[in-house]
């Protein structure tokens, strides 16, 4: 029960989040779209439940980790992703790269934790996560600049594995 109330909640949010001054004037939402919201938020939720909880595992349904999750977002992944576009721009311009793939352990045990890191990685420029290891969750990186063929993780994404552990693990 708990997976489908959580995921009826979650739609119900995005869909009048979606729907906002779409109706009246005064009104932020009429009925009409309340009742469309209600409607929709229990067919995705009767759908989609028993695929997003399959492993019946709530860490990341709690507040706290919704918290950190923000934090890391905004003093921890943005810093880096200005940085990161800042290194590939000058290696753009002065043409000084060497790319290739490189391997990384970064002992994480969650899928949404791995996902989290993939993810960080693949979203800060100059890096990309083209694989993962399915029985150790090692990560295999497209990285513009290999320094080392075997490099730690902090080489790699800095604290995004330590946070990724924090926040899904």
């Amino acid at each position: 029960m708990i997976p489908f109330l959580a995921t009826f909640f979650l739609t119900f949010l995005a869909y009048l989040f979606i729907a906002a001054s779409s109706g009246e004037i005064l009104a932020l939402w009429s009925k009409c779209e309340v009742f469309t919201g209600i409607i929709v938020a229990l067919i995705a939720s009767a759908l989609a439940s028993r695929v997003l909880f399959q492993k019946k595992d709530y860490r990341l349904l709690n507040p706290v980790r919704w918290a950190l999750f923000l934090y890391y977002l905004i003093a921890v992944f943005l810093p880096a992703l200005v940085t990161a576009n800042l290194d590939v721009a000058y290696r753009v311009i002065t043409g000084k790269i060497n790319p290739g793939i490189v391997k990384i352990s970064p002992q994480l045990e969650s899928d949404a934790a791995i996902t989290l890191l993939a993810n960080s990685i693949t979203l800060t420029p100059g890096t990309l996560s083209v694989d993962i290891d399915g029985n150790n969750n090692d990560l295999y990186i497209h990285w513009i600049n290999v320094t080392n063929l075997n490099p730690s993780v902090e080489d790699i994404c800095g604290t995004f594995c330590a946070w990724a552990r924090r926040i899904a693990e």
